[in-house]
């Protein structure tokens, strides 16, 4: 049986995973707004979240690529009829992950005083930093194993049980954050920053329970480790070694950022915390189309059935640049509101309202971008993906960063920076797709 193409099946697959992609990065967003409002050492603390919360990012993106290799195996399998053949394959998948995350954690947590040094804290910050990374990196594995159970939903074309693990681990994080921040009087005692950290690393446990029983319920696919070892295991490595670079190159430009930012004072960063928190939230709100390209898209190929793929990438190009549209009226009309949920400090807010413009009108880029980077994901093009994001990081972000440096542009050249990465690409995958597979459609 063909795959449909249409508004009602993308938007099956596309509502759930936007509900469920904003709900991760909330629990980034409620430790910066709850954090920012501290009343004692608010803007150090704000700091410390945003600089521990991009290095944390960046370690669960790079070892979270599984989740798009093993969803984009499952899904062609299914669309060729074979899915029976890898039913062996997302238990091994798993148990390597969680081992390469513990390999991860053990590395960083004896050195972590120099790392935040390299992302210039220093003093206060950075004690904030290595108190609350010490607590929120526990978190890390269950993180990882969350994000590979997702990735084997995507592959089976259900994006429902990762919402509802996404939006229960989102929630219980804004309560734990206002019981453990904040205090409840003769019960919890208030213990501001770190009980940020309490609170993420208690959503996420609830969250990998949540994980493992509704794959045990839900599926067939056990994480009972078989062998041997799994003849796709090798692509899915292959796979993941590609994303794995492609995400180093990633978070090279969300670093850097970070660390410029941090350069140009505590009131930059705490803007700069605001800013990125806010363009993740619109990344992930917009990558819900994306996460629907990935998951049909692997499976129209492996139906081998281009030309309903070729439509698939149309129109779901066309919604995502619907939703940024509305996300860009949005935050064009409450820009101010949305800045004081963060912070209460007028310097850090001053900052923030003088780039946000940028991240408004960058929004229709980043939805080309994001929205085909799923579909690539989907058709197993890691390879293209890394060699993109190579090239826009490095010949596109990292020049446009530093001139902006050497003029004295602030943060203002920051988010400049960000506008040409993204704009890059976003033009590569257009390219590559209209290449790759408008021929294939004169040969159907």
């Amino acid at each position: 049986m063909k795959t449909s193409v249409n508004f009602k099946s993308i938007n099956a697959l596309a509502i759930p995973a936007t509900i469920a992609g904003i709900a991760e990065p909330l629990l980034s967003i409620t430790d910066t707004a709850i954090v920012g409002n501290i009343p004692v050492d608010g803007l150090e603390s704000l700091a410390a979240a945003g600089i521990v919360g991009s290095f944390l990012s960046m370690l669960i993106w790079i070892l979270g690529q599984t989740r798009s290799a093993i969803s984009a195996i499952i899904s062609q399998y299914l669309g060729a009829g074979r899915i029976e053949e890898v039913k062996t394959l997302p238990a091994q998948a798993i148990y390597l992950n969680i081992a390469l995350s513990i390999l991860i954690l053990l590395s960083t947590i004896f050195v972590i005083q120099e790392i935040f040094e390299l992302l210039n804290a220093s003093g206060k910050i950075l004690q904030y930093c290595i108190s609350y990374y010490s607590i929120r990196v526990l978190g890390f594995p269950l993180t990882l194993f969350v994000f590979a159970v997702m990735g084997i939903f995507r592959g089976l074309q259900n994006t429902y049980w990762p919402m509802v693990i996404a939006i229960t681990g989102a929630v219980l994080n804004v309560i734990f954050d206002f019981a453990f921040v904040y205090g409840i009087d003769g019960f919890i005692p208030a213990m501001y920053l770190d009980g940020a950290a309490y609170a993420s690393l208690l959503a996420q446990s609830i969250m990998a329970i949540m994980a493992f029983y509704l794959l045990w319920t839900k599926t067939d696919i056990s994480l009972k480790l078989r062998l041997p070892i799994h003849p796709e295991l090798g692509r899915l490595v292959v796979m993941s070694l590609n994303l794995f670079v492609r995400a180093i190159a990633l978070n090279t430009a969300l670093i850097l950022a970070v660390r410029e930012a941090t350069a140009l004072g505590d009131k930059y960063i705490g803007a700069h915390t605001i800013a990125i928190n806010l363009w993740l939230f619109s990344a992930f709100f917009i990558d819900g189309f994306g996460a629907a390209g990935n998951i049909m898209g692997g499976r129209l190929l492996g139906e081998k059935n281009y030309n309903a793929l070729w439509l698939l990438a149309k129109k779901i190009t066309k919604y995502g640049l619907v939703v940024s549209v509305v996300i860009m009226a949005f935050a064009g009309i409450f820009y101010k509101p949305l800045g004081a949920l963060f912070s209460n400090e007028s310097l850090v807010l001053s900052a923030f309202y003088a780039i946000f413009y940028i991240i408004i009108l960058g929004l229709p880029i980043n939805t080309i971008a994001f929205v085909l980077d799923g579909v690539f994901k989907g058709l197993g093009e890691m390879k293209y993906l890394r060699n993109t994001l190579l090239v826009a990081t490095f010949l596109g972000f990292v020049p446009m960063l530093f001139l902006g440096k050497y003029l004295n542009w602030g943060l203002t050249g920051i988010w400049l920076a960000f506008t040409v990465w993204m704009f890059i690409r976003g033009a590569a995958l257009v390219w590559k797709f209209r290449n790759k597979f408008k021929p294939l459609l004169q040969n159907q």
